[in-house]
C-alpha cells in the first residue's frame, strides 16, 4: 500500500469544494461523541479532585486539556458550521481538594486510571465505528483525528499503569 497514493485519495473528494449534507448516522455519530466526550469530561474532573498520585494527575490534566477540550471544541464548531443542534452540554466542575472523602467512598487512584484507559478505548472503537460509517470524508477524517489523538494518549496512560503496577493484564494463556 502507497502512504502517498491513500493520502492523496482521501483528499481528493475536498478538492471540488462541495460537501453533501450529512446524513442521520454521521450526526448520531457526531452527537452521540459530542455528548459522550462532554460526560467523560466530567468525570475526569472528578476524578482530578480526588486523585493523590500526581502523575495520574499530571495524565488527568492532559487528557483534559490536549484530547478531550479540542475534540469537544471541534465537534461543537462543526455542528454549529452545519446547523446541527448542540446537546445539553453539561457544566464543568469545579477544580478543588476533595481527597478528605473517607476511603470507599471514592474512587482509588488505581481504578481511577483503570477507567480512564477504558473511557480512551471506548472513544477509540466509537472513533472507528464512526470513521467507517461516514459517507462524507470530512466526517470520517474528523473521526480519523480524534482517534489518533486518543491512541496517541493511549500509549503514555498505559506506560504510567505499567509503571504503577496498576495495568490489569489477562493471564498467560497456555494451550
Amino acid at each position: 500500500m502507497n502512504v502517498l497514493e491513500l493520502f492523496a485519495d482521501s483528499i481528493k473528494p475536498f478538492l471540488d469544494g462541495e460537501k453533501p449534507p450529512l446524513n442521520v448516522g454521521e450526526v448520531m455519530n457526531l452527537w452521540f461523541y459530542l455528548t459522550a466526550t462532554d460526560q467523560t469530561m466530567r468525570g475526569e474532573q472528578v476524578s482530578f479532585n480526588i486523585v493523590q498520585d500526581l502523575e495520574l494527575k499530571a495524565k488527568l490534566r492532559e487528557v483534559i486539556d490536549t484530547v478531550h477540550t479540542p475534540i469537544f471544541e471541534d465537534l461543537t464548531a462543526f455542528f454549529k458550521a452545519e446547523g446541527v443542534p448542540l446537546p445539553e452540554i453539561m457544566p464543568g466542575k469545579p477544580v478543588g481538594d476533595f481527597r478528605n472523602i473517607p476511603e470507599g467512598s471514592k474512587l482509588s487512584d488505581e481504578e481511577v486510571a483503570n477507567l480512564l484507559s477504558f473511557n480512551i478505548v471506548l472513544g477509540i472503537n466509537y472513533a472507528c465505528r464512526g470513521m467507517t460509517e461516514a459517507v462524507r470524508p470530512d466526517v470520517a477524517a474528523m473521526f480519523a483525528k480524534f482517534q489518533m489523538k486518543k491512541a496517541a494518549y493511549a500509549i503514555g496512560l498505559r506506560d504510567l499503569l505499567r509503571k504503577k503496577g496498576w495495568l490489569k493484564v489477562p493471564p498467560v494463556y497456555k494451550a
